[in-house]
């Protein structure tokens, strides 16, 4: 089975005392109701870039170890994150640092800074993604629309799993992605 997943908030935190609602405000835009994502001013860039050091983006241990210990036999995994190129050198920087070059089958960033929700959507189809998590909803609504026969999942922080919609289930576990 091939398994995909997201990197900030499922293997990363975002930075210390930096509520998630500022990051999402900076980085998503809605017009007219159609998804959209910003890529972020020079100035923001650089600050986005600072925040990004290693030592800020903590892994999640649990999430980590939840990796290391799918049989691999069964199992590919992925790592398909939207990251723009302007975070190209810290995003090479922390997965290898982290290992997880060494863990997973194979990483795709979009350094080519496509719509976040258009890219995740091109890799899902190429590598016939079998299940997906995320922490973004509104990226997961538009990709399981196009993705019918992937199961995806939402990591959020509620303490039930359950169904959302056809393809997606809320998770607080990643172990629940298996069930």
């Amino acid at each position: 089975m091939n398994l995909g997943f997201d990197l900030d908030k499922v293997f990363l935190n975002y930075p210390p005392l930096i509520p998630d609602k500022v990051i999402d405000r900076l980085y998503k835009k809605k017009s007219n109701g159609v998804l959209l994502y910003r890529i972020p001013s020079r100035p923001e860039q650089i600050l986005r870039q600072l925040i990004h050091i290693p030592f800020l983006r903590q892994s999640i241990k649990k999430n980590v170890a939840f990796l290391e210990a799918i049989p691999r036999t069964e199992h590919k995994l992925y790592l398909i994150s939207s990251r723009f190129s302007f975070l190209e050198k810290r995003t090479k920087q922390i997965t290898s640092q982290r290992g997880f070059d060494k863990i997973f089958d194979g990483m795709y960033f979009n350094f080519e800074n496509k719509q976040p929700h258009i890219f995740k959507d091109e890799v899902l189809k190429k590598l016939k993604i079998d299940r997906y998590v995320d922490d973004d909803f509104h990226l997961l609504k538009y990709v399981a629309k196009q993705n019918k026969n992937t199961k995806f999942f939402w990591l959020n922080s509620q303490k039930k799993s359950h169904l959302l919609t056809r393809n997606i289930t809320a998770i607080s576990d990643l172990n629940d992605m298996l069930k």
